[in-house]
């Protein structure tokens, strides 16, 4: 069990790009290691982390909690890490060629990028973070800051998170406790398709300034 320290500052990070793709797009240009998705799953701890994000977002924030599902690129032909019960798996993007999802192409140097996919590459087939779903359940109810987990146990952004963090992002939480919905605010991922009226062209950069 760990007393998480209370970190105010959430410092944006500002993507290569983020690129939106709908149902049967792909990228043309294949994602980098160390790149990442985020994308809405109908899986059910996936609800579960929404319901818990809609508890901490609101306001102008709730628009990030249409991400419930992330998954990082470990791999030059694609090739993902996932948390998605009941363990941290390996499978390739093409998978979600179905579903929508933002791409976010991160700035960093090929060894960064690199040292980011062995640590996810190094996690399988680690065991889904249930636990971890109820810690975040638990504070984001009660406001309390005592947070558990299961060392060697990961949720879907929590892995990520840890990931990113061989890069230079810096999370104001656990890296474990981090939800879809934070890691859409901290790399300012906006779009989805329910608050966009305009159609975007498949593959484009968002404008971030919004």
């Amino acid at each position: 069990m760990r007393l998480f320290p209370k970190r105010l500052a959430f410092e944006l990070v500002e993507p290569k790009a983020v690129e939106y793709y709908g149902p049967g797009q792909e990228p043309s240009k294949p994602p980098q290691p160390g790149d990442f998705i985020l994308l809405h799953s109908d899986e059910l701890f996936a609800r579960f982390i929404q319901i818990g994000q809609r508890l901490r977002f609101h306001g102008r924030n709730r628009r990030y909690c249409h991400w419930n599902h992330a998954a990082l690129i470990v791999g030059d032909n694609s090739e993902i890490v996932e948390a998605l019960g009941p363990r941290i798996e390996k499978g390739n993007l093409s998978k979600y060629k179905g579903k929508d999802y933002q791409l976010v192409r991160i700035n960093a140097d090929a060894q960064d990028r690199q040292e980011a996919a062995r640590f996810a590459l190094w996690c399988l087939p680690q065991p889904y973070g249930y636990l971890t779903i109820a810690s975040i359940a638990f504070t984001l109810l009660t406001g309390c800051k005592f947070s558990f987990m299961i060392d060697g146990q990961e949720i879907c952004s929590g892995l990520v998170a840890r990931a990113l963090e061989r890069t230079a992002a810096i999370f104001n939480r656990d890296p474990s406790h981090v939800t879809p919905a934070d890691l859409a605010k901290f790399f300012n991922v906006t779009l989805t398709r329910r608050t966009v009226a305009e159609p975007i062209a498949v593959g484009s950069a968002w404008d971030h300034s919004g």
